[in-house]
């Protein structure tokens, strides 16, 4: 997860101005800047504009995260590299939530090692255009088999 997270500035360099891109790079950061004490409850939907809006339980659980939305959208655009986001919107949305803790259930049970981290490829999932998509996994894919080559030059010498 780690190599991912490393490879998103780059990504987003690469892609240019692609909203689709832009969207499956903050979704794929916002798992990683809320943690896991938070990713069962707080379940990105879509990017609109340079807004992240956020699906979450129930009004407690919005309160608590809009206070902890300063800290969050901190953590975000340093995992980006840029200032994609500005504002993080927090809304509840039971159902949402729901699919994506059965969704998170599903994977973690069904994990299989993949070249791919399952994040990255669930973000792409949200590209429209099949050709981006491709590209934009093909990128990641590339930084991160770079990334794991200067990790492994490194502990041989």
């Amino acid at each position: 997860m780690d190599s991912l997270l490393k490879t998103l500035p780059a990504i987003l360099s690469a892609a240019g101005d692609s909203t689709e891109v832009a969207k499956a790079a903050c979704i794929a950061a916002w798992k990683h800047a809320a943690g896991e004490g938070l990713r069962g409850n707080a379940i990105p939907l879509r990017l609109n504009e340079r807004t992240l809006v956020i699906a979450v339980p129930d009004a407690a659980w919005r309160k608590q995260m809009q206070s902890l939305s300063g800290q969050l959208l901190f953590r975000l655009n340093s995992i980006l590299g840029q200032p994609l986001v500005t504002f993080l919107e927090f809304r509840e949305d039971q159902h949402a939530v729901a699919k994506a803790r059965q969704d998170l259930v599903t994977t973690d049970h069904n994990a299989e090692p993949a070249a791919i981290p399952a994040e990255l490829v669930s973000a792409a999932a949200g590209i429209q255009d099949k050709d981006l998509q491709r590209a934009f996994l093909g990128a990641a894919a590339s930084c991160l088999k770079r990334l794991h080559d200067d990790e492994k030059l490194k502990s041989e010498t």
